[in-house]
């Protein structure tokens, strides 16, 4: 899985849309100079975001974006899937099914693609904005430990766990049994 740097933008802008949530729009050039991302490609990324229903804009003097759902409500794997397309190396998920039960002779190989895909799936489809922005998720306690055990990756014994660090260095890395 290969995540773009529009797509990484487009997470970072959201994270800091997140940690200004309810406090009014956030003028484009302020998200750029806080998030340290190129102007003219954040208004692009922000365009997509804003047709997708994840952010809303405001005309004039105190105008900007700002998220439309709250940050606990969106994962980080709708935005990828907005920016950069299926998380599978082959397509989506049921085109690597097909791939399984078509290809006889690689068949293992396509599972074990499918065995990543699902991993990440799992860790980017558990995680919120929110989370990763460093905010309060919940006064729910229920709603938090159901979050928690939704965020274990199950093991493959093939590709062992996967792990994602989605910080500074963008690193995604597939850490052997």
């Amino acid at each position: 899985m290969r995540i773009s740097q529009k797509g990484l933008y487009a997470l970072e802008a959201m994270i800091m849309l997140a940690r200004h949530y309810q406090q009014g729009a956030v003028k484009i050039r302020d998200i750029a100079a806080e998030e340290h991302l190129p102007e003219k490609f954040l208004e692009i990324i922000l365009i997509e975001l804003k047709n997708a229903r994840l952010v809303g804009s405001t005309r004039g003097a105190r105008g900007g974006y700002q998220m439309r759902r709250d940050p606990s409500d969106i994962h980080l794997g709708e935005i990828i899937r907005l920016i950069d397309g299926p998380l599978a190396p082959f397509g989506d998920a049921a085109q690597l099914r097909d791939l399984i039960d078509k290809d006889v002779r690689h068949r293992a190989l396509y599972q074990v693609f499918l065995d990543v895909r699902n991993a990440v799936a799992a860790v980017l489809d558990n995680t919120t904005v929110s989370d990763i922005a460093g905010l309060a998720v919940s006064a729910d306690p229920g709603k938090q430990l159901r979050k928690q055990k939704a965020n274990q990756v199950p093991e493959s014994p093939r590709i062992g766990r996967l792990h994602a660090d989605l910080g500074r260095s963008h690193v995604l890395t597939i850490m052997e049994p």
